[in-house]
């Protein structure tokens, strides 16, 4: 176990146990991951360096792919007020608002496999505290979310801000446990909760959950993961999730939020910009012949273009609605 001062972290002392097949094979596969993450990130910062973000050029958010969609014209709209919106404030304050020409980003993923993750965990200079260098902010599944067992203990000794994912399956009373574990000094900004119940659950589970952290006296960042929990299969077993469903779970969760006295801070989608047919509904009401169309997903079911651009409407009528 480790000790509470300095910081330190604790792997399984007996590797799990993997078919032979794929123990020839995982080493390699991490190392292309990294590889190609590297790579990933480094194009990137070249596009945020060279003004792919910046606000005082909407017009080179290209949206032609998605000219049919009903919902382009009123993303069109918001652009050019942004862009006007901008160039008057400039022109009265007579100064550039150069904070508007680039983003600050930062990357996440789940902390699946500790060997992958101790390799990339260390102390950096002038800074306290042990860090894991893999990712600004990685999180724990739900499998993995068990007090006392290894990757709670790995998040016990790093210094990142880390998160959560809770669903039906965890019970308030370790919802409590969690936060008391991995989040002791109450430090802001330190632990996400990531609620993903479902669309025909949230109503039942959310509340409790609220009221366990609630409890605890410590204050967590609430985001939504409207995805997971609304995965079922089709009849003849293609992975999918329906856009209601996500977007009804969207909408519970702020309402929910809202009722409790509490906040939702962020939302998880899994979302591409090509025109894929993953995920059903949305304003071309994608039905189950049309998976076969352009399902390319390896893993989960995405939205696609239309629909992400959908969804990011229908989030910002809550939260105008909100304020």
């Amino acid at each position: 176990m480790a000790s509470a001062s300095p910081p330190f972290v604790a792997i399984w002392s007996t590797p799990p146990a993997f078919p032979r097949r794929s123990a020839t094979r995982i080493p390699a596969s991490f190392l292309r991951a990294y590889e190609r993450s590297a790579l990933t990130l480094n194009f990137i910062r070249a596009l945020v360096k060279g003004g792919f973000a910046d606000l005082h050029h909407p017009e080179n958010w290209d949206l032609d792919f998605a000219e049919h969609s009903p919902l382009a014209e009123e993303f069109h709209g918001i652009a050019h007020r942004v862009s006007e919106s901008l160039r008057f404030m400039e022109n009265i304050s007579a100064t550039k608002a150069s904070g508007m020409e680039g983003v600050d980003f930062f990357t996440s993923h789940e902390a699946l496999h500790l060997h992958y993750e101790a390799a990339q965990t260390r102390p950096v200079p002038r800074r306290p505290g042990i860090y894991n260098l893999s990712t600004h902010f990685p999180w724990l599944g739900m499998r993995t979310a068990v007090p006392a067992q290894a990757h709670v203990e790995y998040f016990r000794g790093i210094a990142n801000p880390i998160a959560i994912k809770i669903g039906p399956g965890m019970s308030p009373a370790t919802i409590a446990e969690l936060v008391d574990i991995l989040h002791p000094d109450n430090e802001p900004g330190r632990l996400t909760l990531i609620h993903r119940f479902g669309n025909q659950r949230i109503a039942e589970h959310l509340p409790q959950a609220i009221v366990a952290v609630r409890a605890t006296g410590k204050t967590v960042l609430w985001s939504c993961d409207p995805m997971h929990g609304n995965t079922r299969p089709t009849p003849d077993g293609t992975k999918t999730r329906h856009f209601n469903d996500i977007l009804g779970e969207l909408e519970q969760a702020f309402a929910i939020h809202h009722e409790q006295g509490s906040r939702l801070g962020g939302v998880h989608f899994e979302l591409t910009g090509e025109d894929v047919t993953e995920c059903l509904g949305g304003a071309r009401d994608l039905q189950d012949a049309d998976l076969k169309r352009a399902y390319r997903s390896e893993v989960d079911p995405r939205l696609n273009y239309e629909q992400s651009l959908e969804m990011a409407m229908r989030i910002a009528g809550i939260m105008r609605l909100a304020n």
